[in-house]
């Protein structure tokens, strides 16, 4: 079935242990999704990674009256790909909220990724990475939008919880927009 791709979400130092945004346990999921990106490589199917690759002045940083601390900055460090996440050339890079006016939680907001996805003949999506209630929810929303067959690897993602509930809320919307949440033993 190389229908299917998989994507994974903004696995970046300033998401992870000691970043302007951790993600608490994030570094948790690096090691299940180097699993699957081996599993997919192996198998001959598509993986994608998104990144935050925001401008210094991005209209989400608090100094610009946004909700965030100011994270993944284009061509910083805190922007990079985890180093231990098992990203090669073979991987493609979906960069989002690249525009100063604009947020885009979705890797699918601002980009041409489901034309890319629709050009590799994809019409399957399976999804893993951080933050549940804000990235890993827009990216699936926009999957599911763009009218692809969409899974989520519970197992595989964590969530900001800026307010108690929101992890389960945006599940609960997530199932809701038509995704299926699975489990990483599931696909090995």
């Amino acid at each position: 079935m190389n229908d299917t791709a998989l994507i994974i979400v903004d696995i970046q130092n300033d998401f992870c242990k000691g970043g302007p945004l951790e993600v608490k346990n994030g570094e948790e999921v690096i090691r299940g999704l180097n699993e699957m990106i081996d599993k997919f490589h192996t198998e001959g199917k598509p993986v994608y990674a998104t990144k935050d690759w925001h401008p210094l002045d991005h209209c989400s940083f608090q100094t610009n009256g946004g909700l965030w601390p100011v994270h993944c900055v284009q061509g910083t460090p805190g922007a990079r790909l985890h180093p231990e996440l098992l990203i090669d050339d073979r991987v493609g890079i979906i960069n989002k909220g690249t525009e100063t006016g604009e947020e885009a939680y979705s890797g699918f907001d601002g980009t041409d990724f489901a034309e890319q996805l629709r050009e590799n003949n994809i019409s399957n999506v399976i999804i893993g990475g951080l933050a549940t209630d804000y990235c890993v929810h827009g990216t699936t929303i926009g999957a599911v939008e763009n009218g692809f067959s969409t899974s989520v690897i519970e197992d595989l993602i964590r969530g900001v919880e800026v307010n108690q509930g929101d992890c389960a809320n945006a599940i609960k919307e997530m199932k809701g927009s038509g995704a299926k949440f699975i489990q990483s033993s599931s696909l090995v």
